[in-house]
């Protein structure tokens, strides 16, 4: 008798993003025939139609209907509590998964029981490769990013690359943090850790849960053999200056709940530093380059409404 194989529920979460979750979920249909596959789409309140147009033509897909949007973390909490699969796969919405990509990465798991998180590597659409992995923030590492000494001094351990813009992403590596755009979850360790804290609205989140899976002795690894299409930014992209607001404010959130108030204050001031140089600069290209005018006329307001949010001379909505 064959051994028995695991068995996979993928969570999604969309929110008017119909296009690219059609084009998940039949991406995702291509493995059912080899895996025993469970799939949970969580709509946020989408006013394009997804919920509808996934029920008509993905029938067997759990669907969920969330009267308004939850947000990230607690619509994929929900998808989770709905799930049965020994492992958990969570999935943006804008990812088109190719064949082999989740049997790769399951036999991985399956091999080395000490991971309990796992990411594949991104390919974007112009085939490049996209940045998945980072490092824990600290004080020191924010600083650095606001004054782009780590782009500056790529690779440096001195300068702290937290966008680990050196790596390569051609090895299998332990990391301290996969972006939240593609997880596979070992049921096991989610049960020590716990869900996805949902006070984190959108970004945040995927900070906090692995290092959460760290504290608990779980390894978190990036594996560049499994790939899988990324958009980026679908539902973001819809209102970038809201979003952009609220991932810093997520991340304010993050050093709230896993710091002290120094390292608090330090990342507040360091956000704030990275918001004035980038309005000046931006501001400086506005006025003597014509070619990019609009690029930086976007970024001088995006770094604005932040730093009125951070200033506190605007509420995070009055921000946007």
């Amino acid at each position: 008798m064959g051994q028995t194989k695991p068995s996979l529920s993928v969570v999604i979460v969309s929110w008017n993003t119909k296009r690219l979750v059609l084009e998940c979920l039949e991406s995702l249909e291509r493995s059912r025939g080899c895996l025993p596959l469970e799939l949970i789409l969580v709509d946020n309140a989408s006013s394009d139609g997804t919920a509808e147009d996934v029920q008509r033509q993905f029938p067997h897909v759990r669907l969920v209907r969330n009267e308004r949007n939850l947000g990230f973390a607690r619509a994929n909490n929900i998808g989770i509590n709905l799930s049965s699969g020994e492992y958990v796969c969570l999935v943006n919405s804008d990812v088109a998964v190719p064949d082999g990509c989740l049997q790769k990465m399951l036999d991985y798991m399956e091999e080395h029981a000490d991971v309990g998180m796992l990411g594949p590597k991104m390919i974007l659409p112009d085939g490049s490769v996209g940045q998945s992995c980072m490092q824990l923030p600290t004080v020191w590492k924010c600083f650095c990013n606001a004054l782009a000494l780590d782009s500056l001094c790529r690779g440096s351990k001195i300068f702290g690359d937290l966008m680990m813009r050196g790596f390569t992403y051609d090895r299998i590596e332990d990391v301290e943090v996969l972006t939240g755009w593609f997880w596979l979850i070992r049921r096991e360790a989610m049960n020590q850790v716990g869900l996805l804290d949902d006070r984190f609205f959108m970004y945040g989140e995927d900070i906090d849960w692995p290092k959460r899976f760290h504290d608990s002795g779980w390894r978190v690894v990036f594996h560049p053999g499994a790939e899988a299409i990324h958009h980026c930014a679908a539902s973001s992209s819809k209102a970038p200056i809201r979003f952009y607001v609220e991932m810093h404010r997520a991340n304010m959130q993050y050093y709230e709940k896993h710091h002290r108030f120094h390292a608090v204050f330090g990342f507040w001031l360091a956000t704030c530093l990275q918001q004035i140089i980038r309005i000046v600069g931006y501001g400086f290209l506005y006025l003597v380059k014509q070619s990019v005018r609009s690029k930086a006329g976007y970024r001088v307001r995006r770094s604005l409404a932040c730093l009125l949010w951070l200033t506190g001379l605007r509420t995070q909505r009055e921000a946007q």
